[in-house]
């Protein structure tokens, strides 16, 4: 990939550009955006980042500091010297607040410490682009009697309160944002457990168990297990 920028399609919502330098970071980044609805273009290198932002085409930035050619700080300051406004948010493996400080100096909106979780991430994506008058997801998510409160994180079922764990709450959320698409374990560890998550694949298996018997999930199930893959979301063979 490198040298190039890599385009997601079918994808309609808000337009994120991220310039992140470790593979395996840039791809988690760009594959769990594109299940959430945004538009993801990826890039590696500093300079081309920088070339793409300048265009003015993206909602978001996801800008790491540490690049090979130009670090992030010098990026920000470039769009900001230009006159864009554009959300951005830094990544830095550091922690110092200094590092902080110049990021938000630079015209960075807000940063991200490695490693962080997913969720964590979406929510300040979320909070940049109210700020600057985009809106992606719904308050209330409903299927198969269930109501899902993002906001209050409130779960109710045919009018029932169902009390999840948070991490049954991002599953259940994730499910019901993408009916009948098959989840593999993998996708649901590093999308609810985050990428730097290094347990077993079967901590999945065990709450989705948990969700199911919360839910009164009995077959034909809500959840369906694809055997040797992962789960999926069917609301409409519920009962």
């Amino acid at each position: 990939m490198e040298g190039k920028e890599r385009k997601l399609e079918n994808a309609s919502g808000p337009k994120v550009l991220v310039v992140e330098d470790e593979p395996t970071i840039l791809e988690f980044l760009e594959t769990g955006l594109r299940y959430e609805g945004y538009d993801p273009t990826a890039v590696q290198e500093g300079k081309r980042g920088l070339e793409l932002a300048l265009q003015g085409t993206f909602d978001v930035i996801i800008l790491d500091i540490m690049l090979p050619d130009m670090d992030g700080f010098e990026i920000c300051r470039r769009i900001r010297e230009r006159g864009l406004d554009t959300s951005i948010l830094m990544l830095t493996a550091k922690k110092e607040i200094e590092d902080r400080v110049t990021g938000l100096d630079a015209g960075a909106d807000d940063y991200l410490t490695k490693p962080f979780s997913f969720k964590e991430l979406l929510a300040r994506l979320r909070a940049l682009l109210r700020r600057s008058g985009h809106t992606q997801e719904p308050t209330e998510l409903k299927a198969a009697g269930i109501i899902l409160n993002v906001e209050t994180r409130e779960v109710r079922r045919n009018d029932q309160s169902v009390s999840l764990t948070p991490t049954e709450f991002e599953l259940l959320k994730m499910f019901m944002q993408h009916p009948r698409r098959v989840f593999t374990r993998e996708t649901l560890l590093n999308r609810v457990w985050g990428y730097h998550y290094i347990g077993d694949a079967n901590i999945v298996d065990v709450h989705v168990s948990h969700l199911r018997e919360k839910l009164g999930d009995k077959p034909p199930r809500l959840i369906r297990t694809h055997y040797g893959v992962g789960y999926s979301f069917h609301p409409e063979e519920a009962v």
